[in-house]
Parts: structure tokens; sequence; C-alpha cells
């Protein structure tokens, strides 16, 4: 079984209140998600440096490093990661700029949990896509670079070729 499809979701949550970590930690209880906690912008990068994660959701306005920089951050290093902003002021021309600057979905508080649920289930689909999407090239790269090395077309050289790539 594929390593990846066997370990849950990694979700990190970035927020400067204590209190709204453990709101939304409690809301993504008995979900099949691993959900790991940061206090700051400059703590995801951290953590994002240490190990995988699968989706980001941020309060967008933090003080240091707000949700917009952290966003830039990310994509810097995966524009594909999908991070969710979250807000608890109306701020239109706020959410027209992260969703321009590339962030999945952003959300005001307080929001419905069915529809913080169904925005993280249809992030980390996308994710999955993508991470499978990535995997795929790499194969078919490896592939395509074992044709060039493994020279000839006899039925028995296609035969060496896929089950090399088989087993690779």
């Amino acid at each position: 079984m594929d390593e990846q499809l066997a370990t849950p979701p990694t979700i990190l949550l970035v927020d400067d209140e204590e209190s709204i970590l453990n709101s939304l930690r409690r809301l993504l209880r008995g979900q099949p998600f691993n959900v790991v906690l940061a206090g700051s912008g400059a703590q995801a990068l951290e953590i994002m440096a240490a190990q995988p994660i699968d989706l980001v959701m941020s309060d967008a306005r933090m003080p240091g490093m707000d949700g917009l920089e952290l966003l830039a951050e990310l994509h810097g290093q995966d524009p594909d990661l999908p991070v969710l902003l979250i807000t608890g002021h109306g701020d239109v021309p706020l959410a027209v700029q992260a969703m321009r600057a590339g962030a999945y979905d952003f959300l005001e508080k307080p929001f419905a949990s069915d529809a913080l649920l169904d925005s993280v289930r249809r992030a980390l689909a996308l994710r999955r896509l993508v991470l499978d999407n990535r995997s795929l090239r790499l194969a078919l790269s490896d592939r395509q670079q074992l044709s060039t090395r493994l020279v000839g077309h006899s039925p028995q050289m296609l035969r060496l070729r896929e089950q090399i790539g088989a087993l690779a």
C-alpha cells in the first residue's frame, strides 16, 4: 500500500490566539486528520521545514507575519499547497487580495462548522490530486530516462524496462 495513502493528511492551524487554535482543533477532532498548531507565522514556517503539511489554515490578521505574508512564504516553497485564510473582520478587499495571492479559500468568523469542514475536505482532495500528479510525472520521467539508458526495442528489452519500472 502507498505510504501516502496510509497516512492521514496533516493540517497546520496558525493563529496567535490560543483559544481559536483550540476551537479549531476541537472542530477537526474525530476527522481523519493529523492537526498541528502554530501560534505565529514564524512558528508555522519552522513546522513546515520539519514535516510535510497537506493544508494550512491561518488567521489573516496576526502580529508579526500576517496570513498574507505567510501565504506568500508558503507558496514560495510549494505553490500548490492549499492555504485557507480565516478572519474575524468582514473585509472584502482583504478577501480579494487573499484569493489573488493564491489562497484556496477565505472564511469569515463566525463560520459554520460544515462550511469549514467542506472547504478542508475539498482542499485536501485537491492536494491529493496534486501529489498524485507529481508522483506520476516523476515515474514517467524515470521511465523515459530508463529508455535512453537501456537501448533496444526487442521484446526482451521492452519487458526488462517494464520490470524495472514496476520494481521502481
